[in-house]
């Protein structure tokens, strides 16, 4: 090997030294520049913090670039956060109804600061859930039992939302909504609802059948009236002439049939037509007329004449 060449080792291992160290700052200073940085999503609000003490204010979404060590981002959900307790709210009448509520609130943004300053991480479970809790048994205390179970539901929610309302919104909570998700009444006063409501359903529908029967009722009076109307009608039409008239083409049209037949007649018409026994009552006008005989039909003696047409 010649002589010149082994001069030329030490350098190369020294660049090779240098190169290796410098790659290694560089990882380092990536490493450390990651560290420095965290991320708020987008339904979230951030608070920055420096040795525990909150030093700034809300910040949005995106990367925030903090000192490790020194600083860090405390996140806080922006968006409407469902919040289920299930609880036993007093009744009016004193007695205990098994409930399951949902919450719906969210924060409002600027105000991100001072709920973590009044209220600290845990805000939920030490400021929301007390103050529902007391908004809730006020307002259910107002109602009796039967109200939760029934058409009273929405006005208790409402009430509940407002109560709630009036001590968290000046700490920066929103309240949207209060459910009643389902109301566990105790078992005889649940039966006694039951039977309750299945008593008013059998008075109701026998007041339908009450209105149905009056409306058949009034539906034969006027049938009948109409048919006591027409016979009265029908009498006082009713003469001699018209009755002998009747008869001609009674006889008329049972010649005319070929079939074979028994006719019980008195000779003038197909039946005889006598005066009502007793009822030979007359009366006079102011013309001095006689007014005929009301006529009356029953059936001919058995020993009548028998004709064929």
């Amino acid at each position: 090997m010649p002589l010149h060449a082994r001069p030329t080792a030490a350098p190369l291992r020294a660049r090779t030294t240098v190169r290796r160290r410098l790659e290694g700052a560089a990882t380092l200073a990536a490493l450390a520049l990651l560290g420095a940085c965290t991320t708020v999503r987008q339904d979230q609000v951030g608070v920055r913090t420096t040795f525990g003490r909150i030093s700034s204010g809300a910040l949005g979404p995106g990367a925030q670039f903090i000192v490790p060590g020194v600083n860090s981002v405390v996140r806080v959900p922006a968006r409407t956060v469902n919040r289920e307790v299930r609880l036993e709210l007093p009744s009016k009448e004193g007695l205990n109804v098994a409930a399951e509520v949902s919450i719906l609130y969210r924060i409002r943004p600027e105000m991100a600061t001072r709920i973590l300053e009044t209220g600290g991480r845990n805000y939920e479970d030490d400021v929301v859930i007390p103050v529902f809790r007391s908004a809730a048994a006020d307002v259910a205390a107002r109602f009796m039992a039967k109200d939760m179970y029934g058409g009273e539901r929405t006005q208790i929610e409402r009430a509940i939302q407002q109560t709630m309302a009036q001590s968290l919104t000046p700490r920066g909570f929103v309240v949207e909504q209060v459910l009643l998700k389902s109301i566990r009444l105790p078992g005889d006063l649940a039966q006694a609802i039951e039977d309750k409501l299945e008593a008013e359903q059998r008075a109701e529908q026998m007041q339908f059948v009450l209105q149905r029967e009056r409306q058949e009722a009034e539906r034969k009076r006027i049938e009948a009236e109409g048919t006591r109307q027409a016979q009265e009608i029908v009498g006082a039409s009713l003469n001699p002439m018209i009755i002998s008239f009747r008869s001609i083409e009674a006889f008329r049209e049972l010649a005319r049939s070929p079939n074979a037949k028994v006719i019980v007649t008195d000779g003038r018409t197909p039946y005889l037509i006598a005066p009502e026994s007793g009822a030979a009552a007359t009366a006079s006008g102011e013309g001095g007329e006689r007014a005929s005989p009301r006529p009356v039909v029953r059936p001919a003696q058995r020993t009548s004449d028998a004709r064929r047409p």
